[in-house]
């Protein structure tokens, strides 16, 4: 029999992975409108009454969706249960955009309250939606049964063939990822602008946090497939090694990226091609995380 110790050490766990979940969806679905300098002052500029329609709205619309499929497996039989799930939505949304523009240096503690709601605000609805959408996003069920029978089907194969099949299935999911989420952001001028107002302090903290996103997503969410990638063979398969050498394929490919938008040239010092792909790497290694959740 468990003890009631254990219980709620479930519950808080299976709160904490769903709580992940969602946010990982909201970084998938938010993270591109939030490399983009017009919400930044469409959201310094907004006034307080507008501010409350557009909450009142996005409420409204995260509610209805909720009713379809939210982020939480079960759905919410009542009403008050429906509202506390939209406002546990809205919530996530808006908490996953703050730090992200915390960290990336669109607001601080010197910024005033109301620009840091409008900007928060008008970030957060698409994280909102994401959070929303996560398990349409991030799912891995659908493609359970056939999964499962992959490592019985790879056991009759040479594996040390499988090995390196698995590590490149993994670096060219990674790729397809970051080139997906990141190309149509690398020729902006945002990159140039974040990377200009960016510490060396702040660079540490935006590739921990590039880390820390693309690890939750593969590794910590409870709606994807993350049991069956801790089977998997390959050179990086440990969660970390994993998350790191995926890091690694984004950051060059946000340097690829941006020389061939000709945002860097050879003429540049070092130090510029790492700043920008550090600020480029984090949409592009969230998306490699997407990546390779299909693999």
């Amino acid at each position: 029999m468990p003890t009631s110790n254990q219980t709620n050490g479930d519950n808080w766990r299976q709160e904490l992975e769903e709580i992940i979940s969602g946010a990982s969806g909201g970084f998938l679905f938010g993270i591109p409108l939030l490399y983009t300098m017009e919400v930044w002052f469409i959201g310094s500029s907004a006034r307080p009454p507008f501010l409350l329609i557009v909450l009142i709205v996005t409420f409204t619309i995260i509610f209805l969706l909720n009713q379809i499929e939210g982020f939480r497996p079960q759905e919410s039989a009542t009403l008050p249960g429906a509202i506390a799930e939209t406002t546990e939505t809205l919530a996530i949304g808006m908490v996953c955009a703050g730090l992200m523009l915390f960290i990336l240096g669109r607001i601080d503690f010197q910024t005033p309250l109301l620009e840091t709601l409008g900007k928060v605000i008008f970030e957060g609805v698409p994280f909102s939606l994401g959070v929303t959408f996560s398990r349409s996003l991030l799912s891995g069920e659908e493609d359970d049964n056939s999964r499962s029978q992959k490592p019985s089907l790879s056991a009759k194969n040479n594996q040390h063939k499988s090995l390196w099949q698995d590590t490149l299935a993994d670096f060219s999911a990674t790729l397809i990822g970051a080139l997906f989420i990141a190309f149509s952001i690398a020729p902006t001028d945002e990159i140039i602008v974040l990377s200009a107002s960016a510490s060396p302090f702040n660079l540490l903290i935006i590739i921990t946090a590039s880390l820390v996103v693309s690890y939750g997503i593969v590794f910590a969410s409870s709606i994807t497939n993350y049991k069956y990638r801790r089977q998997q063979q390959g050179l990086f398969q440990t969660p970390q090694s994993e998350t790191i050498m995926s890091y690694v394929i984004s950051l060059l490919a946000g340097m690829l990226m941006l020389w061939f938008f000709q945002k860097v040239t050879l003429g540049d010092s070092w130090f510029v091609w790492l700043r920008y792909s550090i600020i480029l790497a984090l949409p592009a290694s969230i998306g490699g995380a997407a990546g390779r959740l299909a693999v």
